[in-house]
């Protein structure tokens, strides 16, 4: 009977401290909308944001090159030989394989 009357004592006195620890339990990693998944949650959302960011530098690269092939045909051409090594009918090209290791 004493383990129990002394462990009643300490829960009556110290009731307000063990509700709050158990609502920051609660509120900080067993809830759905826990503080721990608001953190990575909050981390995946500045990654994705970088990631648009990204995406869309390279779209107006592409919106910019696409109006320079639209409007001139000296920018298809350039583009013909250096991306898909296209040529005239009267020229060569040669391609030089670049040695990674000196």
């Amino acid at each position: 009977m004493y383990p129990f009357s002394r462990f009643r004592s300490l829960v009556g006195k110290n009731k307000y401290w063990i509700v709050l620890a158990l609502f920051a339990l609660l509120a900080g990693f067993l809830d759905e909308n826990s503080l721990v998944r608001r953190f990575g949650y909050a981390r995946q959302i500045n990654h994705l944001r970088g990631e648009i960011e990204h995406y869309r530098a390279i779209y107006e690269a592409n919106t910019e090159q696409l109006s320079k092939l639209i409007s001139d045909t000296v920018s298809i051409e350039r583009i013909a030989r250096e991306k898909y090594l296209m040529k005239k009918p009267d020229e060569d090209i040669y391609l030089f394989k670049e040695d990674l290791h000196p």
